[in-house]
């Protein structure tokens, strides 16, 4: 059964239908220049004031809600005098500034950090450091500055640099930004304290791991690139947490009890700079101990509660606390089936779970004064959106701000009084606008319903359709411009359809893109489903893949192959298929379970077989070789070559350190033993993805792939 939700025609406006003439170049549509939607550069809030900044014409702009007015309140040939003044490096642009507090704002100039005063007109240095520095951290409040060279951690403060912790052995790293392979919400290794006065950092040790050899080809001898990699079932690496204090210029270590068997996520800071959580979770990731360690000693204190789940925990936020009150914290989980908000005490008793339903909390966004209500963002009434929604604590009731439809990014004034938020639908590109804390409009900022209006983009419609569980199935379909429902048309199939991924969103274009639109320009209906297994829509939608990777994907997959098929202007006998990373994994799956359905194939960076990946999200997802060798045997590749039929192709980043090339190598010299002709591409010196200009490469490597033989 099909439910059809939106229909974006090619034009917002249909008068405008025989002004569409142009067709976008595979540069546009892979770069985007002028074709996306318009924005306010730099919008924020003016620190605790309730006036806001943008950057406007190389000048920087304060606005004031509800009134047209806007003040520009410095310009960059202004600011460059002042920079000339303490002898800096002038700028060619308005740099990307950061309002900390009501009319003075932050900015990075290479390797120094400067602040500007717009009340006294004061520029000044506040810190540096070397030019060689990586994973840059700054502490808001001192602008003290953690950063790694190589293996090994340092901090500045206003200039002079601090040795926190280094070694000689290159298995040794601290204050590594990839500890646990960036898995469990991971994006940096350093945590400064509220005060800035400690710095709590990741120890890890990856004596026991294996390496893995990528080749550098830009020297006249190709050079070898060690990488570690803890392959499934194989032996990983430890990771401890330890604190260095700026004042007494020491580091202590904090009694976890690390091992390779834990993993530490979440680290967060009290409020009072006392204490350390750490959600602390098994190798098997179905037990996870939220702790607390005394940032002064390190002593393990208590565990406040413990989470369990038959499949996997994965905690992705750590504690939140209410406006800088030690005494109690929020937290987000998936315990009751869908990820919601649960208020603590912080002796760890549970007061009250503050949201519930059949949908989904992405992430916190604040807080009013009184700490009395919390904004948040979640997919309340529509799965496929993003809306900013409310609720007080003592009552439980939650309030919607923004609308539903739609996606919406939000940001909250300090006293929760105005909201700046952005937001696209289905029908136009990006409206900015400031609401009241009840969502009321008070001005509009920016409008751009379409971008694309001068170029023929192919009719667009996001619905769903029923799988054989009756799960309902979220899709976007692009009919191929000048649409005519007496012509067939080939199809191509993009697809993801892993964790932590949602393709079809109430967004503009469906949150397709301009590469997907530039095949249906070229005459291809393209067509995306987001299967089990993809988020947003809950525990048990997303958990049913455990230890069975590629089996309910595909069969959700080949429920959306079966609709194209029940399409009278979808040529069934050439569908095509496309993906990458898990998409990869998902496009060969397809192809080689499912024998004679796709007439073409074409993707990158597929993980061949489980084996071969990381132990954090592969051991998620499917546990270990060792403790479930069928289903690594069923979701491996190499077993399906046998049934290969029609073209494939995959691509391959050379110095891929995420899916590494082992995986499709192993896929290709499978085929040359079993007789299959298969084709393959690689980029040297990309790593898991293609960026930059290369992207327009790859994406006529992929479209002259179909063209010629799909």
């Amino acid at each position: 059964m099909k439910h059809l939700l939106f229909i974006l025609s090619g034009l917002v406006l249909p008068g405008l239908i025989f002004a569409q003439a142009k067709l976008m170049s595979m540069e546009e549509a892979t770069m985007g220049k002028g074709l996306t939607a318009k924005t306010i550069s730099q919008l924020q809030w003016n620190g605790e004031d309730n006036t806001w900044f943008s950057v406007e014409k190389n000048s920087l702009v304060k606005g004031y809600p509800g009134k047209t007015l806007r003040d520009t309140v410095l310009r960059l040939q202004s600011l460059n005098s002042k920079l000339k003044v303490l002898k800096e490096d002038t700028l060619s642009r308005f740099p990307v500034i950061t309002a900390y507090k009501t009319n003075i704002f932050s900015f990075i100039s290479g390797n120094n950090i400067f602040s500007f005063n717009l009340a006294d007109g004061i520029l000044q240095k506040l810190n540096s450091w070397t030019d060689k520095a990586e994973n840059t951290d700054i502490d808001p409040l001192t602008f003290k500055t953690a950063y790694t060279l190589k293996n090994n951690l340092y901090v500045s403060a206003g200039g002079t640099e601090y040795k926190v912790e280094a070694s000689p052995d290159p298995d040794i790293t601290y204050g590594a930004s990839r500890v646990h392979r960036n898995e469990f919400g991971i994006s940096k290794g350093t945590f400064w304290s509220p005060s800035g006065d400690k710095l709590a950092y990741y120890y890890m040790n990856e004596k026991a791991v294996a390496s893995y050899p990528l080749v550098n080809i830009t020297d006249p001898i190709a050079v070898v690139n060690e990488v570690k990699y803890p392959m499934a079932g194989q032996k990983s690496h430890s990771v401890n947490v330890h604190i260095w204090s700026s004042v007494k210029k020491n580091h202590i270590e904090l009694q976890t009890g690390a091992d390779t068997a834990c993993y530490l996520t979440n680290i967060t800071w009290s409020p009072d700079g006392k204490l350390i959580y750490i959600a602390v979770l098994n190798r098997e990731q179905d037990s996870m101990w939220m702790k607390t360690y005394d940032a002064e000693s390190g002593k393990f204190l208590k565990t406040l509660f413990i989470e369990t789940d038959p499949k996997y925990v994965e905690p992705l936020h750590g504690p939140e606390f209410i406006n800088k009150d030690a005494s109690r914290f929020l937290w987000l989980s998936r315990r009751n089936g869908y990820n919601h908000i649960y208020l603590y005490e912080a002796s760890g008793k549970l007061i009250r779970q503050l949201t519930s339903g059949e949908w989904e909390v992405s992430s916190i966004a604040g807080t009013d004064p009184e700490g009395e209500k919390i904004f948040f963002n979640c997919n309340k009434g529509n799965p496929i959106g993003r809306s900013l929604c409310s609720v007080e604590l003592k009552s439980g009731l939650v309030y919607g701000i923004t609308s539903s439809t739609g996606s919406h990014s939000s940001k909250i004034s300090t006293d929760g009084s105005f909201i700046l938020d952005s937001y696209s639908t289905t029908s136009f590109a990006r409206k900015i606008q400031i609401l009241d804390a009840k969502g009321n409009v008070k001005q509009e900022l920016l409008s751009d319903l379409n971008p694309l209006k001068d170029y023929k983009i192919g009719r667009m419609s996001v619905f769903t359709i029923r799988n054989k569980e009756g799960n309902d199935l979220y899709c976007r379909l692009i009919r191929p411009v000048d649409f005519d429902s007496l012509k067939k048309y080939p199809v191509i199939i993009y697809v993801y359809g892993g964790p932590h991924s949602q393709m079809v969103t109430d967004s503009w274009l469906g949150g397709a893109g301009l590469w997907l639109n530039y095949l249906a320009e070229q005459g291809y209906i393209v067509f995306t489903l987001d299967n089990r297994g993809t988020s947003e829509r809950g525990k048990e939608f997303e958990q049913v893949i455990f230890r069975h990777l590629g089996d309910a994907e595909v069969e959700d997959q080949m429920a959306g192959v079966k609709y194209l098929k029940s399409l009278p202007w979808a040529d069934s006998s050439r569908i095509g298929i496309n993906g990458w990373s898990y998409g990869g994994f998902m496009t060969i799956s397809m192809m080689v379970r499912n024998p004679g359905v796709f007439k073409v194939a074409a993707c990158g960076g597929p993980v061949i077989d489980w084996k071969y990946y990381e132990v954090m999200y592969g051991e998620r997802y499917m546990d270990t070789p060792q403790t479930n060798p069928e289903g690594y045997k069923n979701a491996s590749l190499l077993n399906y070559v046998k049934k290969l039929k029609g073209k494939l192709l995959i691509i391959q980043g050379y110095q891929d350190e995420t899916v590494l090339p082992q995986n499709g190598l192993s896929f290709i010299k499978k085929c040359v033993d079993e007789g299959r002709q298969v084709d393959y591409f690689i980029y040297p010196g990309h790593e898991h993805n293609v960026r930059g200009r290369d992207r327009v490469h790859l994406n006529e490597k992929f479209y002259e792939y179909f063209r010629d033989n799909l």
